[in-house]
């Protein structure tokens, strides 16, 4: 039977990490923003409530999602983030439980569901055992300037958007330190998979 093991955390926590070190033994990783950024870009009715909700000029000349004006208008504050996630999750969560069947028929041994919205879009029902990285604040500030090329301000606006430690600790069978060296890391999801399997 195919294990189901759902990972989530913060922005910045090094959740992309403990993905890459998930595939490299063995496990179907799917990558749930790819799917939503895929979802969000070619679903008429998902792009028309988009729309209504954060205003037509989201949409470019070109007919496309403009996303980091979407992404400023729908982190603005929490309210708009859970606006921006109760019109996207039920589309994304239809397309993530097909692909999850499509790779049951294959046979898969363990699917990971690398999800940042896993517990608030309902995916965590699915899954066997549901792991969190986290990290400490001024890490994440720092990884996510470096690597989106953000302000401090506008990656404190990310931060803010998202919940606390506190719920990921709460809702999350396994809690993976992000700032620990990868040889750990790569030990930790070992026993994991010994176990899963």
């Amino acid at each position: 039977m195919t294990k189901i093991l759902g990972l989530t955390g913060p922005t910045g926590a090094g959740k992309t990490t403990v993905s890459q070190i998930f595939a490299e033994q063995g496990c179907v990783v799917l990558d749930c923003d790819k799917i939503a950024r895929e979802v969000t870009a070619y679903h008429v009715d998902c792009l028309k409530s988009l729309c209504y909700a954060f205003g037509s000029d989201i949409i470019n000349e070109t007919g496309t999602l403009n996303r980091t004006l979407l992404a400023q208008r729908a982190f603005a504050d929490r309210e708009q983030t859970q606006k921006l996630n109760q019109i996207t999750h039920p589309w994304i969560v239809k397309e993530i439980r097909m692909l999850i069947q499509q790779y049951q028929n294959q046979n898969a041994n363990v699917i990971v569901l690398d999800a940042p919205t896993l517990i608030e879009s309902g995916l965590s029902s699915d899954c066997h055992k549901t792991i969190a990285v986290l990290a400490p604040v001024q890490v994440r500030l720092e990884r996510i300037i470096q690597r989106d090329g953000l302000t401090r301000e506008q990656a404190l606006l990310r931060i803010q958007a998202q919940p606390q430690d506190s719920f990921y600790r709460s809702q999350c069978d396994i809690i993976l330190d992000g700032c620990s060296v990868r040889s750990v890391l790569f030990e930790q999801i070992s026993d994991l998979l010994r176990e899963a399997r």
